[in-house]
């Protein structure tokens, strides 16, 4: 796929990864086609924020870990940060954001930790 937009975009490939739903390393039509419909006008707001949560949940098992959470953060940041400085913010986001204390941000913990902002209503493409 040859979007010029989404080249200088750190996270396309977590985008591709998550818009390719038979994991065969590729995103054919229908799944291209499912996956911007999420970010439709008409896309409601779980998904929307399922769709953010899985950018983070690499592994696809339901939680953010410490360790995902600094790779996704690392490949937004690059080498802006020190590795030091950036595993400071993660550990401080787990902490922020873990309220059941196992280490990891499951769906409702992150919905608890953005839900109130509007970070649903920037994730629309208009055509």
């Amino acid at each position: 796929m040859s979007l010029p937009e989404l080249q200088q975009n750190p996270l396309v490939q977590r985008v591709i990864d998550i818009f390719d739903t038979d994991g065969n390393g590729e995103v054919d039509f229908k799944e291209f086609i499912q996956g911007v419909s999420q970010f439709s006008v008409k896309g409601d707001k779980e998904s929307k924020l399922r769709f953010a949560f899985r950018i983070y949940d690499m592994d696809n098992d339901g939680y953010i870990s410490n360790s995902e959470l600094f790779q996704v953060l690392k490949m937004m940041v690059g080498s802006n940060l020190k590795d030091v400085q950036l595993q400071q913010i993660v550990d401080k986001t787990i902490l922020f954001a873990d309220k059941d204390e196992d280490g990891k941000i499951s769906f409702q913990e992150f919905c608890a930790m953005v839900g109130n902002t509007d970070i649903h209503k920037k994730m629309v493409v208009d055509v």
